[in-house]
């Protein structure tokens, strides 16, 4: 099949635009730009909108009535999952790794709005619980006569990846209607890795002469480059796209991290006070904040070489800012 006849239902309010970063540039010595999908609107808006596209197509297709999935108290996704599943009339299940809150703030407190039910797991025993969990939220349902509908944490699977190519294939016509060259290289945030597979499919099919570079925003027990690298092979199959991936053909950075996932980082939290007060665009602390640091760093370290075009996704997740006001109220 080709990525037009993968069933999609539209979610994202796009196309998202793509701005100049003008004094980021000129501070750095490259042409850098921003894909805001942080506007991509649906559900308070962010890149997992684009994977939902696809995901939830194939949710409703089952005619599921109980929508389940995971991830950090501040998820993006999970925030963005229970939006869809209300959207659609299901019951959202949010399984999420932390300890229970006193407080609900951020996404957390989008969640309650959308009236998820949320779990909470113990954060050292999360990886060892989080999959029997969720399978006893579907076996649940399943007792109850409702279709359940498991989503892997970040909607990063191969159709989920599929969100991200045709971004691609939307930054493509952009650039072609504004009479400019794609860019040499996009960066964006990785954690779960959906969005890094399906620019790096997207790349193959309308970008050929593009490099993707991942910074990563969390650790992994599986190496990234290869998590992606299977992701992005089995999501080119899907639509045909005539290759597949190795871990040599994909490049995760993985030096910004910080203390952990969710936990901000110095370096981190200094671009969200420049990127506010040089261009006026919100980064947050968990991902992009993170993404933005590591960006500058291989920039300066020659990574990227000076001149050079170099696009920021803007994966969104402002909504994170606030739990973390104490934080960054130290300025």
């Amino acid at each position: 099949m080709k990525l037009d006849q993968i069933p999609r239902l539209p979610l994202v309010f796009g196309p998202t635009p793509v701005e100049p970063m003008r004094r980021y540039s000129e501070a750095l010595g490259v042409n850098l730009s921003v894909k805001r999908d942080d506007f991509t609107g649906f559900g308070g808006g962010g890149n997992k909108v684009r994977k939902l596209e696809f995901l939830m197509a194939d949710a409703v297709a089952q005619n599921v009535k109980v929508l389940i999935t995971t991830g950090g108290h501040q998820s993006n996704h999970a925030r963005m999952v229970a939006a869809a599943a209300r959207h659609f009339g299901m019951h959202p299940v949010l399984v999420l790794r932390g300890n229970r809150p006193t407080e609900y703030q951020g996404n957390l407190l989008l969640d309650r709005l959308f009236g998820a039910e949320l779990e909470f797991l113990d954060p050292d025993a999360y990886f060892d619980e989080i999959a029997p969990r969720m399978q006893a939220h579907a076996d649940a349902a399943t007792a109850r006569g409702e279709a359940a509908y498991i989503m892997p944490v970040g909607g990063a699977t191969p159709l989920g990846a599929l969100g991200y190519v045709q971004a691609v294939k939307e930054l493509a016509g952009q650039y072609a209607a504004a009479g400019r060259k794609p860019p040499q290289y996009i960066a964006t945030a990785v954690g779960s890795g959906g969005t890094l597979a399906g620019l790096a499919i997207g790349v193959h099919l309308f970008w050929p002469e593009t490099r993707v570079v991942g910074i990563a925003v969390s650790g992994s027990a599986v190496p990234f480059v290869e998590r992606i690298a299977v992701m992005a092979t089995a999501g080119g199959e899907l639509i045909d796209a005539g290759r597949g991936w190795t871990a040599d053909d994909i490049w995760v950075e993985t030096d910004y991290v910080g203390p952990a996932y969710g936990v901000p980082s110095d370096a981190g939290n200094a671009q969200i006070f420049r990127a506010a007060r040089d261009e006026g665009v919100l980064l947050d602390p968990v991902y992009t904040g993170k993404g933005m640091a590591g960006l500058v760093d291989i920039i300066a370290k020659g990574k990227i070489a000076p001149g050079s075009d170099v696009l920021f996704i803007h994966t969104g997740g402002s909504p994170a800012l606030y739990p973390f006001a104490a934080v960054l109220n130290r300025d």
